[in-house]
Parts: C-alpha cells; structure tokens; sequence
C-alpha cells in the first residue's frame, strides 16, 4: 500500500477524531482502509454496507471537509464495501456529498409537535420544578445534557405538554436539527407496517436520521419484543452519535413489566424524573391560567373549591373548566359556586365508574345485535368481525391495557391484529357519516354506563 497514502489518511483521521465522541471514532472511523488516490478521488474500503449508510447518513459533511483540508479542494470520495469478505468481494459506492439533500430533508421535516405546548405555558409548581429545570436543560443543550431523559408520572399531570415543550424550544434555538416527537403506540403501528411492507430498512433509516427523538408512553410496547428490539437499536445508534433521547411513561423504568432489561438498563443512562400530582397550590394555578388564557375570570371561591375536591391530573382540572364554560355558554349564566359544585358533583359520580373491558363487549354487542361469545370466536363473518373491530377500538381508547391484552380478551388476537382493528375503525368513522354516528352513540351508551 501507497505509504503516502497511508500518511495522508492517518491526517484525515486525526481530524475526525477531533470532531466526534471517541466511542464513534473507535466503532466507525478505526478500521477503515485508504485504498488508492487517482483522478483526484479516494477510495476507501468499509467492512459493511451498514457502516458505508451510517458514514453517509450522519458524517459526509465532515469527511468531505477533511479531505478537501488534507488531500486538496474537489477531493470526491467513494466506498468500496466489502460484500463477501470470505472470498474478499466487494462494490463500489459514489459519495453523494454535494447535493442539498439533507437540507430539503430539514426544511420539509414534520416534527408532529403540539406546538401549543410550549414552556411559556407551562404552569410551574413544587410537583414538576425539578422535571421542568432539567427540560429546560435538555433544550438548550441537546444531546449534551441529560441524556436520555426519562420523565414518568400519572397519567394527566403533564408529562405530555413538557415533552413537547422541550421539542419546540429545541426547534426555536436549533432549527437545523430533526426534532420528532411520536407515541409509542404510533412507533408500534409504524414497525408493524414496516415489516408487512418489507420496508423495515426504510424504517430504520429513517429513525437513525433524528436528532432529538421523543417517544410519549413508552409503556406501550411492554410486552412486544421485537418491537423493543428495534427501539434498541434505534436507540444505541443515536445515543452513540450524541442524539438526545427523551421518553415518558406513567412508570418509573423499574416498573416497567415486560421491556427488556437492556432497554431498562439504558432509560437510567440519563437522568429520571418524576412529576408527581400538582398540589393544592400548583392546581389553583393551573385553573388561574387556564381561564385567563380563554380570556374569562372564575370567581375565587370557584377557583378554590374546583382545587379542593380535583386532585387527580391536570387533565381533569382542564376538563372541569371546558365543562364549565360549556354550561355558562349554553345556559346563558355565570359562572359560580352553585354550578361548580354541580359539575364537580357529576365528575365525581362519572369517575367512580370506571370503564371495563366487560363493558365495552356488553355495549357493542347489545348496539349491533351480536352475542359475545360470537365475538370471541374465531368467525370470520363480516359483521362480526366489524363488532369485534369496535370492541378492540373503544378498548384501546378507554382502558389502559396494551394491544397485546386487548387482543387476549377479544377473540384471543395477538397485538398485530388489534392494531389494524384500531386503524380501520378510526379510518372508516373519519370517511362514513353513518359509521360515525353509530360509535358516538355506544361512546355515549358506554360513557353513561
């Protein structure tokens, strides 16, 4: 081999190990081979297809600027990836580097934020200081600080608005990064179709390509291991490159029953914080900022009676207030202490009733006329598949179960089939009037239950 190739290239390397972790440098950069120069273009030899995606997919910017640096400007670079290296076969790859590609990726990225939820809006109290300061944190420095953040609490108290709190911020302070936030139940509906499309590699690419990853509820895919495993290695591959990685659950990671430990072990990496149910305080706060943002004034008595006797969530005390604006609307009244205390009254009674699986089966079939044990068979008839359809939607909807529990309750399905039950209920009451109408009356029916 050329030893002034060899000399030129360990300068190229040089510079690279400046520029990335030493973690990066070790696993991508180590054991590549200069193998010759001409016509003003170096080929180097990459053990795998993988490392020759994964080098053009992340440092193509910095390779080309140390080659224009050490071998001279116009430098062209291409791959040969070893296809067979028990018979030492191999292809040849020309870089990409020069198109604007990544940057019409950026400009039309959808980072599926809920930009309503931002930091200016986000009431601080003593339940959700410490889990507000370290969001702030992430966002100003992605990547660098506290990474991953696992951010876990009860279901309603905010996790949600602070995820995507941080994500905007981000986006504000670095437009040039690819923010994604998405549910976990989403990232499970995405593999699935993946694999029934054989585009799983696309999939892939397309989750090593993001900067700030956001995964909401990831206690969803407890349970689905091969889900997890490709979260893994999504979530090894950013780690590793310096992306920021940011979950939320209604658990703590010790709690989390049916995720792999390798997984728990890595949501530790970083730092878990939890928000804990606002007290009385942080409530009357809440309720103060609500109203005033919908531009009305509860009454004070109102405002502390509502704070007293809600303490579950946020989302309850949101829900009160829409409540309340709904009857003084509809009713043409203030509102004061008396209808407080009657929509208080009526939350009350509602959420002492929880909704169970039992009662889903019971209204949808008694709405359609199909007995539950017609349900639970393996009859492929269509109007009982589409009951059975209902019954797997409005229980994915109501109750905290994952798909795979859903689908041993109705019918003995596993979660593949529960997910597309999901998607087609929820695509034809989006294109049918009369479908729609139909399921907001069981809704209504099981809601009153």
């Amino acid at each position: 081999m050329n030893s002034h190739l060899i000399t030129k290239w360990g300068m190229c390397l040089d510079i690279i190990r400046d520029n990335v972790p030493e973690a990066v440098f070790t696993t991508w950069f180590a054991d590549i081979k200069p193998l010759k120069y001409e016509d003003s273009t170096l080929t180097i030899q990459v053990k795998s297809n993988f490392v020759y995606e994964f080098l053009e997919g992340n440092y193509v910017d910095l390779l080309g600027y140390t080659l224009n640096k050490v071998m001279g400007e116009g430098t062209q670079l291409m791959y040969s990836v070893l296809t067979d290296k028990e018979n030492d076969l191999s292809v040849e790859i020309q870089t990409e580097r020069g198109s604007n590609a990544s940057d019409t990726a950026t400009e039309e990225w959808d980072s599926m934020l809920i930009n309503r939820y931002t930091f200016d809006n986000y009431v601080e109290g003593e339940s959700n200081r410490l889990p507000r300061s370290v969001a702030e944190s992430v966002a100003n420095k992605p990547g660098r600080a506290f990474n991953p953040l696992f951010i876990h609490g009860a279901s309603g108290v905010g996790k949600t608005h602070l995820v995507n709190a941080i994500g905007c911020k981000i986006k504000e302070l670095h437009p040039e990064l690819r923010v994604l936030y998405i549910s976990a139940h989403l990232f499970q509906v995405q593999y699935t179709d993946s694999i029934l499309q054989k585009s799983f590699n696309d999939f892939m690419r397309f989750y090593q390509s993001i900067d700030v990853l956001i995964i909401d509820d990831i206690q969803e895919i407890a349970g689905l291991q091969k889900t997890q495993n490709a979260f893994f290695h999504i979530f090894n591959h950013l780690h590793l490159n310096g992306k920021q990685l940011i979950m939320t659950s209604d658990r703590s990671p010790m709690q989390l029953k049916g995720m792999e430990e390798r997984l728990i072990t890595r949501f530790k990496w970083g730092l878990t914080a939890e928000i804990e149910r606002p007290d009385l305080e942080l409530r009357k706060s809440i309720l103060r900022s609500k109203t005033h943002k919908d531009g009305l004034k509860f009454p004070e008595d109102v405002i502390d009676y509502i704070a007293r006797h809600v303490d579950a969530s946020v989302r309850d005390l949101e829900g009160i207030v829409v409540s309340l604006m709904a009857h003084s609307t509809i009713n043409n009244t203030d509102v004061d202490l008396n209808l407080a205390r009657r929509i208080v009254g009526d939350f009350s009674d509602f959420e002492k009733r929880p909704i169970t699986i039992d009662d889903i089966l019971k209204k949808v079939s008694d709405f359609y006329g199909v007995e539950v044990e017609s349900i639970n068979t393996r009859s492929r008839k269509r109007e009982v598949v589409q009951v059975r359809q209902v019954a797997m939607y409005l229980a994915k909807k109501y109750l905290d179960m994952s798909t795979s529990k859903i689908g041993l309750y109705i019918g003995k399905r596993d979660h593949a089939t529960v997910l597309h039950a999901c998607k087609t209920i929820t695509n034809l009451a989006e294109t049918d009037k009369q479908f729609r109408s139909e399921l907001n009356k069981i809704e209504i029916s099981l809601q009153s239950a």
